[in-house]
C-alpha cells in the first residue's frame, strides 16, 4: 500500500456507510474513524445534560468539555465519552432524531472537522459521513458516495434496530430518513452533496460484501500503480 491514503466515504442516512467503512478497514488494515459515532456522541451528551439542541453556543461549550475516542478492533467499535463507555446508548432512535439538530450548528462543525483530520492526518485511514469528501479530507485519494433508495434505507434501519433490541416502525423510519435528508441537504454548513469527483455506489440491490469489494477495487487502483 502507498505510504498514506485517505478515504472518504459519504452518502445519506441508512446506506450502510459505518458497516460498509469499518469491513473495508480491516480487510485493508486502515484506520476507521466513524465520523457519525462522534456527532451521536455529542447528541448523547446533550440529552443527558438537558441542553436545548437548538443553542448552538451550550452545544459548542459542551462539545469542548468532551473527550470522544473510538476504539476499534476485529470484533466491535467502542465509542467513548470521557471515558465512559457509550457504545449502545448513542444508538438508540431518540440520539438518531437529535443527531441531525447538533450537526446543523457550524461552530460544531467546524470544531469535529479539526478533531477528524487531526485522527487522520499521517494515517491510512477511512472515514464515513456526509462532508468527508468535500469538506473533512477534499483530498482524500479515493471518494465513495454511497447511496440507495429511502424504502431500503429505512428497512435495514429497522432490521437494525429490532436486532439492537429496541422497537421500530418502518413506516415512521421511512418518514424520519426523508425528511433526514432533506436536512442534511439544506443545511446551509457542510451539506450532504456529491464531491465532483467521488464514484458513486448504488446499493439498493448491493450486498455488503460486494459493496465492500466496489471499494477495495477502488483503493487498489492507486496502490498498484506505486
Amino acid at each position: 500500500m502507498v505510504n498514506k491514503i485517505n478515504v472518504a466515504v459519504d452518502g445519506p442516512a441508512g446506506a450502510g456507510k459505518s458497516t460498509v467503512a469499518k469491513l473495508v478497514a480491516e480487510q485493508l488494515s486502515l484506520l476507521y474513524i466513524d465520523t457519525g459515532a462522534m456527532y451521536r456522541s455529542l447528541a448523547y451528551s446533550a440529552l443527558e445534560s438537558h441542553i436545548d439542541l437548538q443553542d448552538s453556543g451550550a452545544i459548542k461549550d459542551l462539545l469542548v468539555q468532551l473527550s470522544i475516542k473510538l476504539v476499534n478492533d476485529s470484533e466491535k467499535s467502542t465509542v467513548f465519552v470521557n471515558d465512559q463507555d457509550v457504545s449502545v446508548e448513542i444508538r438508540t432512535p431518540e440520539v438518531t432524531r437529535s443527531v441531525p439538530i447538533v450537526a446543523s450548528h457550524e461552530s460544531v462543525r467546524l470544531e469535529m472537522l479539526k478533531r477528524q483530520r487531526k485522527l487522520a492526518i499521517g494515517e491510512n485511514s477511512i472515514l464515513d459521513g456526509r462532508d468527508i469528501g468535500t469538506h473533512v479530507l477534499p483530498d482524500a485519494q479515493v471518494k465513495v458516495f454511497l447511496t440507495a433508495t429511502v424504502d431500503i434505507r429505512a428497512e435495514r434501519r429497522h432490521e437494525e434496530l429490532l436486532k439492537r433490541g429496541f422497537s421500530s416502525n418502518l413506516d415512521q423510519l421511512k418518514e424520519e430518513i426523508a425528511k433526514r435528508d432533506e436536512l442534511d441537504a439544506t443545511r446551509e454548513v457542510a451539506p450532504l452533496r456529491k464531491a465532483e469527483d467521488a464514484i458513486v455506489i448504488d446499493a439498493t440491490t448491493l450486498s455488503i460484501p460486494e459493496v465492500v469489494d466496489a471499494i477495495v477495487n477502488l483503493i487498489n487502483i492507486p496502490v498498484s500503480q506505486d
